[in-house]
Formats: structure tokens, C-alpha cells, sequence
């Protein structure tokens, strides 16, 4: 489904009930996989790539699927390799097929498992046979993604030996493997991690009433549409104590307009409020927080600000190659970004004209969907190709950006039509 977006006419006003974090709720999921006794989780995120990971744990077929489920993936894949007695083959979608895991398996090889690559060496789908792993002591490069440790640190505690790891190489999204450590502690497991050095005891989880809270990776997209128009925006659920590593939002876009107020007017929920305090250029160094990228680029973008983002290695092998796939798409609002080796984006602040109203590609990814909508408060009548992507964290996307005033209809009637039917919104009204 592709669809067509307008702004509000007014100023954007709602009060948005923010989806579970994904994040938390995928480690949670296994956690309590490990647990013995537990009892199945029911508070946890409703979206693609959390029920990948749930009919995955429930599945008893040797076939496992999980489309384009990344976390699932990692996660998954030293689950079931310190599973005795258990084999399967674990795949996912074509783009799935396209990236990397060698770093995972080659360490849970360390450990003792047992994992085949089935097609091309170094990518899923793989077979695994479940055994005891061993542990021990090993050195893993923690540069590429830190799902990768922390598939490892989850399978930790029922190593023989438990697990003393040593992360080489500048750490990737640090945050979220402490984020992993701390869901591992309330499990009642003895983890830690000093600097680069992390030490897992052997032991068994606990059950534990693992935290359920709103997702501040979809707070981002609101603090986007905040700066951009200076509405009247509330979101709730958020935890301000939170380990999520995005609750960063908060104060990056402190520079692009945007207060905080933690005491909301209603219960339970925080304010967005605009603020004149803008950066003239933006620099950040976003390796802790990769996933606000798309994000803030876009606000960047659309509010004249030029910016230089580094610590973007890891956007390589997301659900697609999102520097180029942001160079690509951004250029359709008259942006041309530079993208140096494989970890920096920057834009001069130089806009060049464009020649026709944009159609965003959306490359299978959530984000670049969920980023590129509010581009509509500028350019009225954007298209959002393959605009149910957002399913994969966010699928009450496109009824909340509605709730707040957006009018989003079917992408695919020409717009001269929509014209002719007087779908459309006023020129005059929509002038930003």
C-alpha cells in the first residue's frame, strides 16, 4: 500500500499512546525463554518483529522463519544453539539472506555450538544443533552490531563455564547491551561490564516481572513533527529512567527546538514544546543511538539546519543500507548529503530545486517510512511507497499521524484526480 500525505490544516495537536519498546520486548522474550517456570509474557510490543520472535519461541517445527526480524535473528540463533536435543533450521527473508552473522556464530562456535551455514558462508539460513555450550573466555569485534553480543550475553548464564568476553574495536550501540545486561540482572543474574570487559556467571534466571514500557524510538518521530510545526504534542507511556538508549531524543532535539516537559498536563505523560533555541549546524556522534538517524536527518533537512552525523557504521546492515538509502531519498527534497567511508553523513545547508512532487522508496525499512512522513508538513501530497513497512515497530503509525491531524489517503490515484474530486488540501491553507 502506498500512501498519499497531507499535513493538518492547523497546528498538529494529540495525545499519542506510544507502542511498546520493541527492544526491551524482544530481550524479554528471551529471557524468559531461558527462565524455567516462567509464565508466558503478555505485555510486550505488538508488531512484525516481535511476533517473529514469539511464534518462533512456540514453534515445535524444525523450519523457523523470521522474514526480516534482525533482532529474531541474532537472538534466535544462540537460543536454540544452547537448546540439547533440539535442531533447526533458522532463515529469513531474501534481504535477511544479505546479512552478515559470522561474528555471532563464529563465537558461539567458540562456546561449543554447533551452527552450518546452508548457503552462502557467513549468512543465514543456518542449522543449528542445540547442545550445552561451554563458554569461556573469548574476544568478539563489537564494531558491527551489538545484537550480536547481545545474543550471546542472553545464552551466557547456562554456559558450563559462563562466559568473561572481551568486545574489540570501537563499541557499536553500546548502550543497548548494557540495556541487556541490566533486563539479564532483574532476571537475577550475576552480569557485568567494566569498559570493554564483561563477565557472565554461570547460574539459572529467575522469573521476574520484566519491565513493559512505551518505546521512545517511536517518541523520535514525534519530536521530528514537533520542531517542524511547534504543535501541541503529548505522548504517553514514556519512562524517564528508561535504559532504552533513543530516550537520548530527549536531549538531542533540545538543539532543534524541542523542550521536554516531564510533567505533562495529563497524567502519565510527557509535553513536547517548541523552543527557539536552534542550532545553526548540527554534530553528533550517534554510534550510541544509530537508530535516531533517519530521524534526525530528515528534521535537519526540512528545517534548513546542516549537520554532521557520525558513528553511523552499523546503518550498513539494517533492514537496508540506510546511508545510501537516505542519500537516495533525500535528494528528492533538493538535499544532497556526503556520505565519508561508511560512518559519516553531512550536509552543507545548499538545497537544490526539485522537479517533482516526491515519491519516497521505502527499501523494506520502518524507519525510512516512519522518518520521511512528516516531510508532508513542508511538501503537502508526498507519497510513502510500501507505507505498511512501519508494521515492524510502529503499526499504529499512519492512525496516530490521523489523530494529530494528517490527512493520509490511497498513494496510488493521481493527484490530478484528487484534484478534480477536490481531495485535496487548499494550497493556501498548507503554505509552510
Amino acid at each position: 500500500m502506498n500512501y498519499r500525505i497531507f499535513p493538518p490544516l492547523d497546528l498538529p495537536e494529540a495525545t499519542i499512546a506510544l507502542p511498546l519498546s520493541k527492544s526491551v520486548s524482544n530481550r524479554a522474550l528471551i529471557i524468559n525463554a531461558f527462565t524455567p517456570g516462567a509464565t508466558p509474557l503478555t505485555e510486550v510490543a505488538h508488531c512484525s518483529d516481535t511476533q517473529a520472535m514469539t511464534t518462533a519461541l512456540a514453534s515445535e517445527t524444525d523450519d523457523i522463519n523470521v522474514g526480516g526480524a534482525g533482532t529474531a535473528m541474532r537472538f534466535l540463533t544462540a537460543y536454540f544453539a544452547s537448546q540439547p536435543g533440539r535442531t533447526v533450521t533458522l532463515d529469513g527473508d531474501e534481504r535477511m539472506r544479505q546479512r552478515p552473522i559470522a561474528p555471532l556464530v563464529t563465537a558461539l562456535r567458540l562456546c561449543g555450538a554447533k551452527i552450518d551455514y546452508m548457503g552462502a558462508e557467513g549468512f543465514p539460513p543456518l542449522r543449528i544443533h542445540g547442545t550445552t555450550l561451554s563458554g569461556g573466555s573469548l574476544n568478539i569485534d563489537a564494531s558491527i552490531s551489538s545484537q550480536f553480543i547481545s545474543a550471546l550475553l542472553m545464552a551466557a548464564p547456562l554456559m558450563s563455564d559462563g562466559l568473561h568476553l572481551t568486545l574489540d574495536g570501537d563499541i557499536s550501540s553500546a548502550p543497548y547491551i548494557d540495556l541487556t545486561l541490566h533486563l539479564m540482572r532483574m532476571a537475577g543474574v550475576d552480569a557485568e561490564r567494566e569498559r570493554n570487559e564483561i563477565t557472565v556467571a554461570h547460574g539459572q534466571y529467575s522469573p521476574a516481572s520484566l519491565p513493559a514500557e512505551a518505546d521512545w524510538s517511536a517518541a523520535s518521530y514525534w519530536y521530528e513533527i514537533e520542531a517542524l510545526t511547534s504543535g501541541f504534542i503529548s505522548l504517553r507511556g514514556l519512562d524517564q529512567e528508561s535504559r532504552q538508549p533513543d530516550r537520548a531524543v530527549s536531549r538531542i532535539y533540545e538543539s532543534l527546538g524541542v523542550v521536554t516537559d516531564t510533567e505533562g498536563e495529563e497524567p502519565g505523560c510527557i509535553d513536547l514544546m517548541a523552543s527557539p533555541d536552534l542550532s545553526p549546524r548540527l554534530i553528533i556522534d550517534l554510534s550510541d543511538t544509530p537508530d535516531l538517524t533517519q530521524t534526525i536527518a530528515v528534521t535537519c533537512a526540512m528545517a534548513g539546519i546542516p549537520f554532521r552525523l557520525t558513528g553511523l557504521a552499523s546503518l550498513k546492515i539494517k533492514e537496508t543500507d540506510r546511508l545510501a538509502a537516505l542519500q537516495t531519498e533525500l535528494l528528492k527534497v533538493g538535499v544532497s548529503v556526503n556520505i565519508t567511508g561508511d560512518h559519516t553523513m553531512e550536509w552543507d545547508g545548499r538545497r537544490l530545486p526539485i522537479a517533482s512532487l516526491p515519491e519516497f522508496d521505502t527499501y523494506g525499512d520502518h524507519r525510512m517510512a516512519l522518518a520521511l512522513a512528516p516531510v508532508a508538513i513542508y511538501i503537502p501530497g508526498i507519497v510513502i511507497r510500501d507505507a505498511e513497512v512501519v508494521g515492524k515497530s510502529y503499526p499504529e503509525y499512519w492512525k496516530h499521524l490521523s489523530e494529530a491531524g494528517f490527512k493520509i489517503i490511497d498513494g496510488d490515484i493521481p493527484l490530478e484526480q484528487l484534484r478534480a474530486a477536490g481531495d485535496t488540501e487548499d494550497e493556501e491553507d498548507n503554505d509552510r
